[in-house]
């Protein structure tokens, strides 16, 4: 379980970026955390490792309060896969890359080896392990830094923006991968901008801003309330923007496949048709 107790966090400059954030994540949820920029999310996962300790209150990782635990010790069951991937890397090649932490968690050397065949060939990166990770492309960076958290199988993956410098095929591998660490247990946190992404993963939704939660529910619930995603600066998802105006069928506005809502309004408009 992941607990915060009245978490502020100033940074050094005066700017408060958590505002008394009280928050429980139980173990196996897929929670997305969404705002606009500046809202807090980012700050919020750095916690998360001990990357950042709270200013006042307290973080709680499965009972261990980070502000007494060391980052590498806290990495070992939280994985964050950063915004900019290319701050996760220093090795000259992908695979060593993808081995490091590995070695450094002391797994045995023929786990090791079959971790990063597994990993390079999860992400689709196999043809490039000699290569240094700073000559892939945006989408491929981001997939070497998944498959380096991946590797070492936390039971915690949080995820910034990670559907940044993805194609439509890739963010569609990227929701088959959360499902399929969600089903092996693995609590997972995404903050992200990407509502058509977050719509299709349907998560617990927490939306921040200024450092405030101002709301956390279903992403039914939250993802239809357009007002309240207007105040995050968030659009709604175009589907929910379609029901949104189709009051007049008697539509509310509506996560839903299309098929789905086009079914619906065919047999909306075949009943005015007939009563009429």
């Amino acid at each position: 379980m992941i607990i915060f107790e009245n978490v502020e966090y100033v940074y050094p400059n005066g700017f408060k970026a958590l505002n008394r954030i009280n928050l429980e994540v139980n173990s196996g949820e897929v929670v997305a955390l969404m705002g606009e920029n500046g809202a807090g999310k980012t700050t919020l996962l750095k916690h998360l490792n001990g990357l950042l300790k709270p200013t006042s209150g307290r973080v709680l990782i499965d009972g261990v309060d980070t502000r007494h635990s060391t980052v590498a010790s806290l990495s070992r069951k939280v994985g964050i896969v950063f915004q900019n991937a290319e701050d996760m890397f220093f090795s000259p090649t992908i695979q060593e890359e993808i081995a490091f932490a590995l070695n450094n968690f002391h797994f045995p050397g023929d786990v090791i080896r079959k971790r990063v065949d597994w990993a390079l060939k999860f992400m689709e990166l196999e043809e490039y392990r000699e290569k240094s990770p700073f000559l892939l492309s945006g989408g491929e960076k981001k997939r070497l830094a998944l498959a380096i958290i991946l590797a070492w199988s936390p039971d915690i993956v949080a995820l910034d923006e990670p559907t940044v410098g993805q194609d439509i095929l890739q963010k569609e591998k990227m929701i088959q991968i959360i499902r399929q660490a969600n089903q092996q247990g693995k609590t997972i946190i995404i903050s992200s901008h990407d509502v058509e992404f977050i719509a299709e993963l349907k998560p617990r939704i927490i939306l921040m801003s200024k450092g405030r939660i101002v709301r956390d529910g279903p992403s039914e619930e939250v993802l239809t309330d357009i007002s309240i995603l207007q105040e995050c600066r968030l659009l709604p998802p175009q589907i929910v923007s379609l029901t949104s105006k189709l009051d007049f069928l008697g539509l509310k506005p509506k996560l839903a496949r299309p098929e789905e809502v086009a079914n619906e309004i065919a047999r909306r408009v075949r009943h005015l048709v007939n009563y009429s």
